[in-house]
């Protein structure tokens, strides 16, 4: 494929390896993060750094965003040092399409695309799923939305950490996809953690599980991920509880406004809610398990 210059911001424990993939596919890859020493660690690898994510519009035709919420998302698109700031100002940018890789309201996302329309680029939402290991092998699932042509554009760029990239429909399908994502993810989390704690109870090894179990019906890829992280020690985190929250609340939010019934889904929010008010919000994703531990002490 054509080599070419991107942006990305937000380095993190997902953009990191991704932006690492992409340098490793031969393009030139400039870097904006908040924290600029995350950028900056990314320099050896051959990333350029930049001061302010409207200097990446200036230097790349696509910029990818990978950032923690809409509010950031927004910033650092509309900011006053944003990609799209000055966007009217004859030759201040280059860049064509944004494509978003947080997980936003798809609501929000298509006032966001509507916004960048209005100047000319294209936004693709594009969240992906796999987690930080699917990011450090390059086989992350992507599904996006926004316009047909945008989409192709960038998929082949996308293709250097993403094992597949489905185009789901217009602007905010990719985010409701990621939703749909999110719900089974965080509820079949939570069922893990249930059995855990049960296992633990009744006097059996919960750490053998995923071997018991393998090859059943409940054998999956979250099971073999998280019996360990819930049974064992030291293990590096691969991401926030809290991140689990916003993704859940984004889900009632759009349970409510399409009248959608999702008790499940519901019961998952308040257990998420009940681990925020024990201060356990920074746990790792497996921290479910705690939740339910401390609640039953408690």
């Amino acid at each position: 494929m054509q080599k070419q210059e991107l942006g990305f911001c937000g380095p993190g424990l997902m953009g990191a390896p991704m932006i690492r993939h992409l340098l490793g596919a031969g393009h030139a890859v400039h870097v904006w993060n908040r924290s600029r020493a995350k950028a900056e660690a990314l320099m050896a690898d051959g990333a350029q750094v930049v001061d302010t994510p409207q200097a990446l519009a200036q230097r790349a035709d696509v910029v990818l965003l990978c950032v923690a919420d809409g509010a950031a998302v927004e910033q650092t698109v509309f900011g006053a040092h944003g990609i799209l700031a000055g966007r009217g100002d004859a030759g201040r940018a280059r860049v064509r399409r944004i494509v978003d890789h947080s997980s936003i309201a798809p609501e929000f996302t298509r006032e966001l695309a509507a916004r960048a329309a209005a100047l000319g680029v294209g936004w693709v939402d594009a969240p992906v799923s796999g987690g930080v290991g699917g990011a450090q092998a390059g086989t992350l699932a992507v599904m996006a939305g926004g316009d047909a042509g945008d989409v192709e554009a960038v998929a082949p760029i996308l293709a250097a950490y993403a094992a597949r990239v489905t185009h789901m429909g217009a602007a905010g399908a990719g985010q409701t996809t990621k939703l749909c994502n999110q719900a089974i993810v965080t509820a079949t989390v939570a069922a893990i953690a249930e059995a855990v704690g049960l296992a633990r109870r009744s006097g059996i090894d919960a750490a053998k599980l995923p071997e018991a179990l393998a090859g059943g019906w409940a054998d999956s890829t979250l099971l073999r991920t998280f019996v360990p992280r819930m049974t064992q020690d030291g293990l590096a985190p691969i991401g926030a509880l809290k991140t689990f929250q916003k993704d859940v609340d984004t889900v009632a939010a759009a349970a409510q406004q399409t009248g959608t019934p999702m008790p499940v889904a519901g019961t998952v929010q308040q257990i998420l809610r009940l681990g925020a008010a024990m201060g356990l919000d920074q746990a790792d994703l497996s921290g479910f398990v705690d939740v339910l531990q401390t609640a039953r002490r408690g």
